[in-house]
């Protein structure tokens, strides 16, 4: 079983744990988690995502601006080509970040689409929208179904991450494309510090060259096996898995390609991405929750995002509705207790609506799929007490072990 911190400690401010994991380059991710890393707490109790507020509280935003403007200006194309890609799906950050980059900044972004594994309906109505009520180009990619089944079903096996095959195009389509049609300026929405991150990963725009460059081909996994597996197991060749491997570090270099957070320049707050995604695409919202969380709005793209969240519940003892809570903390839209009330309501519920659709996907039967689960379920974090597993620590201090 995989390392975790040695004591599950929880952030004073909002309702993160020290066992959240904190983000790595998708392609390095094995069973083991041998390059693992988790949340920092501080010894004064509170979390990295947190000190991050407190820093960005104290940004001069209007020279943030101007360093934005400088940028653009540098690489604003005078003949009407494209300048810029944003990668996105529709949802409501890809939708501010390009739109926003469009209309108030005068650039013409070139906006890239990896499909999801599993469109909703929502979510298809959400790109058209994109593309077609906000006015913006786009290249779609939708990847092989035998890659990408073959995959998303390791992953889920070896690794109990079925949204890995979405992640990986994520990041690592826009990069080869900005190299091949010579746009070497990418803007993301976010940076992983946000989330918890070191903190040295947002005192520049720019994105670790880590997360999306590969120097030796022969290092990746994807769903936790190397390219040679797939051939021996689903006689797939290794060309056919080149969408999902990050640009080689020659092609990015040759081509000066730069990855960019827009929230660097430009203070980021979900909520008010979301108004304005409705106001300027005319986003769609569901008229339910997502599963796992109280909101109607965030990942809501891909059947596979409400399964994703539910496994970092089992492997984590985080699920969607902590994650959701601990930003809107962050930006002054809940108390902490209002928070750890709704973590206790939602955190861990099981994304029934789409599981057959997924299971059938996957090729895994569903008994098989809950065996799975329970090998992930990890000592530290779950107590088996008859035939039930209960979290031994909660944010709310109602586990077995508090």
């Amino acid at each position: 079983m995989y390392k975790l911190p040695k004591k599950v400690l929880f952030c004073k401010k909002c309702v993160y744990s020290n066992i959240k994991p904190t983000t790595v380059p998708e392609w390095t991710h094995d069973p083991d988690r041998k390059g693992a890393k988790y949340l920092k707490i501080a010894n004064d109790g509170i979390c990295a995502a947190c000190k991050n507020i407190e820093k960005k509280n104290k940004i001069d935003w209007t020279n943030r601006e101007t360093k934005l403007l400088q940028l653009l200006d540098k690489h604003r194309n005078k003949h009407g080509e494209y300048d810029c890609i944003v990668p996105g799906s529709g949802g409501k950050d890809s939708v501010f970040a390009s739109h926003i980059l469009k209309y108030k900044y005068g650039m013409n972004p070139l906006t890239v689409t990896w499909q999801p594994v599993l469109y909703t309906d929502y979510g298809y109505k959400n790109y058209i929208n994109w593309t077609d009520n906000a006015g913006l180009d786009n290249y779609s990619v939708r990847p092989g179904g035998k890659v990408s089944k073959a995959v998303t079903r390791e992953a889920t096996l070896n690794l109990f991450h079925p949204f890995q095959t979405f992640i990986l195009g994520q990041k690592n389509l826009a990069p080869k494309i900005a190299a091949k049609l010579k746009i070497p300026l990418i803007f993301y929405g976010e940076s992983e510090t946000e989330y918890g991150n070191p903190l040295a990963e947002n005192n520049e725009s720019l994105s670790s060259k880590n997360y999306y460059v590969r120097n030796n081909k022969d290092q990746i996994l994807l769903g936790g096996k190397k390219l040679n597996y797939y051939k021996e197991k689903y006689n797939l060749d290794s060309r056919e898995f080149e969408i999902y491997l990050p640009i080689n570090d020659k092609d990015c270099n040759q081509n000066k390609i730069e990855v960019h957070y827009l929230g660097y320049y430009l203070q980021w707050v979900p909520q008010e991405a979301f108004y304005y995604s409705v106001e300027n695409s005319q986003f769609l919202a569901r008229p339910f929750r997502t599963a796992g969380t109280y909101s109607k709005y965030s990942g809501i793209d891909d059947k596979m995002d409400d399964l994703h969240f539910y496994t970092t519940f089992i492997k984590f003892g985080i699920g969607r509705a902590t994650y959701d809570a601990a930003q809107e903390i962050r930006n002054k839209h809940l108390t902490r207790e209002d928070a750890k009330l709704l973590v206790k309501k939602y955190d861990g519920e099981f994304p029934e609506r789409y599981f057959s659709d997924i299971l059938k996907f996957l090729n895994i039967k569903e008994e098989n799929f809950f065996k799975i689960q329970n090998d992930f379920r990890h000592s530290r974090i779950w107590k088996k007490i008859g035939n039930k597993y209960f979290l031994r620590h909660t944010v709310n201090k109602d586990g077995t072990d508090d």
